[in-house]
């Protein structure tokens, strides 16, 4: 049998993503469907409660030949019809005639949707916990280690390592809060052919049962049974749910490789602030023995980069046609489990790179006063301009960057021996130093670690 084990996409093989969402968890999350919906049938009495225990058995017993399955739901362009047939086939006794009463194939496949997507979702939020606990403790850690902040790729003003970190913790707290609030939110699918329940409804009144609100008690006893969502209605061609999950894919994965990026530009050899875990086997190139690649941030890049793909086909999928699409709720399926494997996947892998990550705090000291005191010439334009003026005070600054980049002395030694700056050379020393021009950043690291720290955010 021909497997999918990530063998192209290794930001989720073996990271419990795979078997999460395998071929085999998509066909036990569709039988799990059809044991809820006989269970709430039978407490409602629409089915005897004897049926139930056959259908449970059958259900549990496995040995479906998945690759068989595979090829023979092109008849029907989904493996529902021919799942339930073999269900039906195995299920002992009268009880067979009590299978799938009522459903349509969407119901059984977009429950198991949510089923899966609720159990990656939670795995995910448990390991995204992992990487922000993580991300406190570096942020805590190295809150009074300077290094240089960089816009457009250049040295800009000094920052600390511990603010970086805490920039990474709002994001991923920013798309956990995201995470959770669409998981919250999964539904149910119980709609029947056209999303009326009309055969659900009709069953009822067959078996004497009050048909008034029997819509509502079968959705909620279905969705309590498989920890869901009751919708107020069917969403067969309403398919937000997907959008929701597709689109905080890709704002987990974006967090996530926002940080990988970081990393990525801190392990070059000339910067050297950072270095990935070290491992046995991690890292390896096949030809160059003495690189170590900084492969976990290279995955989260990766996944990050594919995520946005899969998420514009599952918002495609909100043009969804009439009472059922012929073409657009196929189309959702692998692009949505790809997007889960993705988030899972992305998620248990910045959980090592950010608990194992080595960070060097004498490289971003060298690399900060690396240009002579150039990057505090923010600072000194606020301070010179009440003395020579903001216009002199500039193209002073300027002319000395200028001679810098010309090979001719260092910022600091150039600024020395201008006579403008006469009035303030006792305090030079003072002004290049980086460490003392790094604003609010204690401030701004204590009210981010103040709310990852709060209750509701664990």
């Amino acid at each position: 049998m021909n497997a999918d084990t990530g063998l192209l996409n290794p930001v989720w093989a073996g990271t419990g993503a795979d078997t999460l969402l395998a071929d085999e968890a998509w066909v036990g999350a569709m039988l799990e469907f059809e044991v809820a919906l006989a269970r709430t049938q039978a407490r409602l009495g629409v089915i005897p409660a004897s049926a139930v225990g056959p259908i449970e058995r059958a259900a549990a017993r496995g040995g479906i030949d998945i690759a068989d399955l595979a090829v023979r739901a092109r008849g029907s362009a989904n493996p529902v019809v021919e799942l339930v047939r073999e269900l039906t086939a195995a299920v002992a006794g009268d009880a067979a005639q009590y299978v799938h009463r009522g459903g349509t194939s969407q119901d059984v496949f977009d429950s198991a949707a949510m089923l899966l997507a609720a159990r990656a979702l939670r795995a995910t939020d448990a390991d995204l916990t992992r990487v922000a606990d993580a991300l406190a403790g570096l942020a805590d850690r190295y809150r009074h280690t300077p290094m240089a902040g960089r816009t457009l790729t250049q040295h800009a003003v000094p920052t600390t390592f511990g603010l970086k970190a805490a920039g990474w913790l709002t994001l991923v707290l920013d798309a956990r809060d995201r995470l959770r609030q669409v998981l919250a939110t999964l539904p149910v699918q119980v709609g029947g052919a056209a999303g009326t329940l009309a055969a659900y409804v009709e069953y009822a009144r067959a078996a004497g049962v009050p048909v008034d609100g029997h819509a509502a008690a079968l959705t909620e006893g279905v969705a309590e049974e498989l920890g869901l969502r009751a919708p107020a209605a069917p969403w067969h061609t309403q398919r937000m749910p997907m959008t929701d999950i597709g689109w905080v894919v890709v704002a987990m994965t974006g967090a996530l490789g926002k940080i990988a990026a970081d990393v990525l530009g801190g392990t070059r050899t000339e910067v050297g602030e950072l270095a990935e875990p070290a491992g046995e086997l991690s890292g390896r190139s096949s030809a160059m023995p003495q690189k170590r690649n900084p492969v976990l941030a290279t995955l989260l890049v990766s996944a990050a980069r594919q995520a946005p793909a899969h998420a514009l086909v599952l918002g495609q999928a909100m043009l969804s046609e009439d009472e059922r699409s012929a073409g657009t709720w196929q189309s959702e399926w692998q692009p949505l489990r790809e997007a889960l494997r993705l988030a899972g996947g992305a998620a248990r892998t910045a959980a090592e790179l950010v608990a194992g990550l080595r960070v060097a705090p004498e490289r971003m000291a060298a690399n900060l006063s690396s240009t002579g005191g150039m990057i505090v010439a923010e600072r000194l334009n606020v301070v010179l301009a009440p003395v020579l003026g903001r216009a002199t005070a500039k193209a002073l600054l300027g002319r000395s960057a200028g001679r810098v980049a010309a090979g001719d002395g260092r910022f600091g030694d150039l600024l020395a021996a201008a006579p403008e700056l006469a009035p303030v050379i006792d305090r030079l020393p003072e002004l290049l130093a980086p460490e003392n021009y790094l604003g609010a950043a204690d401030e701004l690291i204590d009210r981010v670690l103040a709310r990852h720290s709060t209750r509701d955010s664990r």
